[in-house]
């Protein structure tokens, strides 16, 4: 799948850990679009769990670049409310993050931001406000965040579409 990637136009890439309640809206919305949606032939959705640093190298260094790439996570902003789905500058993401090895750290934001600053990426990061992103393992989304789900995946293939035509 990982091959697949330098041969696509749209990039969607669905982060978070599946473990830290919220925090797995990335992966749940990457694998809501694979079972409910047709997609494309020219678009990759792809859930890279907390792993998308070494995909983002790999663009980096890459001749062949998509137009577009969708990155998906959950957030905590303190003026949003719990299953907003919003989106943010690459710019924005915030530091805080349960997991180690998370999209909001450096050096993964320089590397997108440097995607969307030196090629003609259009880099797009979509967010839900997280209801709550535990301190301890507990994996399953709160109830608003589960029902942001087909809510992003709409926005998402709306997104497809203005790439498309």
């Amino acid at each position: 799948m990982i091959l697949e990637m330098f041969d696509k136009t749209i990039i969607i890439f669905g982060v978070g850990s599946i473990l830290w309640g919220d925090d797995g809206f990335g992966p749940a919305v990457a694998n809501y679009l694979q079972e409910h949606y047709q997609i494309p032939e020219d678009v990759l959705v792809m859930d890279v769990g907390t792993s998308i640093r070494d995909l983002l190298f790999d663009l980096i260094l890459s001749e062949k670049k998509p137009q577009k790439i969708l990155v998906i996570d959950a957030v905590e902003y303190p003026d949003r409310r719990p299953g907003e789905i919003f989106e943010i500058p690459v710019a924005g993401i915030p530091e805080k993050k349960v997991a180690d090895f998370s999209l909001h750290q450096f050096p993964t934001v320089n590397m997108l931001q440097e995607l969307q600053d030196h090629s003609a990426i259009d880099v797009k990061v979509i967010v839900v406000q997280a209801a709550e992103i535990p301190e301890e393992v507990q994996p399953g989304l709160s109830p608003a965040v589960a029902a942001a789900v087909p809510r992003a995946c709409e926005l998402i293939m709306s997104q497809i579409k203005m790439t498309r035509h």
